[in-house]
C-alpha cells in the first residue's frame, strides 16, 4: 500500500522496487519506505506489523553513517507477536546527496529458525555410536579414515592427486585397514581407481616409507 499523493518523487521511483521486493519474498518480507522528511511511513506492503501509510515513522534523529553503499545492517528485530526478524536499510538520497527517504525490508526468520531446529533433530547425533555393532565393519572403518583424512588434509576427493592418493593409501595401511581381504576393492571404488592402481600406490607408499 503506497500514498503517491502525499511523497516526492524519489519515493514513488521506489515504490516499484519496495512492491516488487515484497512479491517475491511474500509472505515472509514486511517492505516500508519511510518519508524523512515528514517523518511518515509513505508506504508498506506485507505489513505484518500493523502499521499502515501515514502512520509515525519513529525515526529519530541524525543518521549515522551507512557505510558506502548507504545500507544498514543485517540486523535483528522482534516482531510484535515475539517473531524474530532480520532487517536491513537502504538510505535512499537525491541527486544532491540529501537523504529523502529510508527503503527497509523487515524478513520474518522465525519459520527458518523452526525448520533448522527440525532438521537439526534429524541430522543431529544423538548418542556415540556402540562399538559392538561396528567393530568388525571394515568399510565403516575406511569410509570413516578416508574422510578424516581428506578434512584434515584440507581436500577434496573428487581433486586428489596421485601423490595425495599414494599418502592416503599409506595413512590408510598405517592404520591397518588393508589387512581384510576386499579392503582394496573398497577402496578402489571409493576414490574412482582401479584395483590395480590401488596397489601401485601401496607399492609406492611402502617404497617412500623404507626411505624414510
Amino acid at each position: 500500500m503506497f500514498d503517491a499523493s502525499n511523497s516526492n518523487a524519489l519515493l514513488v521511483r521506489h515504490a516499484t522496487t519496495a512492491a516488487a521486493i515484497s512479491t517475491l519474498f511474500y509472505p515472509h518480507a514486511e517492505v516500508v519506505l519511510h518519508d524523512l522528511e515528514t517523518g511518515r511511513i509513505a508506504g508498506i506492503w506485507n505489513a505484518f506489523s500493523g502499521r499502515k501509510p501515514g502512520m509515525e515513522s519513529l525515526v529519530d534523529g541524525e543518521l549515522e553513517e551507512a557505510g558506502e553503499a548507504g545500507v544498514y545492517g543485517p540486523y535483528e528485530k522482534t516482531g510484535d507477536d515475539g517473531r524474530r526478524l532480520k532487517s536491513v536499510t537502504s538510505v535512499l538520497k537525491d541527486e544532491f546527496g540529501q537523504a529523502l527517504g529510508l527503503l527497509c525490508i523487515n524478513m520474518d526468520v522465525s519459520h527458518f529458525d523452526a525448520a533448522a531446529k527440525l532438521l537439526s533433530a534429524f541430522t543431529g547425533t544423538v548418542a556415540p555410536r556402540p562399538p559392538s555393532l561396528f567393530s568388525g565393519d571394515w568399510r565403516e572403518e575406511i569410509n570413516t579414515a578416508l574422510h578424516d583424512w581428506l578434512r584434515n588434509q584440507g581436500l577434496a576427493l573428487t581433486a586428489l592427486k596421485k601423490a595425495e592418493r599414494v599418502a592416503l593409501v599409506a595413512a590408510l595401511e598405517e592404520r591397518g585397514l588393508f589387512q581384510t581381504r576386499n579392503a582394496v576393492d573398497h577402496l578402489a571404488s571409493l576414490i574412482g581407481a582401479s584395483r590395480a592402481s590401488i596397489y601401485n600406490y601401496l607399492a609406492d607408499a611402502r617404497r617412500q616409507n623404507v626411505k624414510d
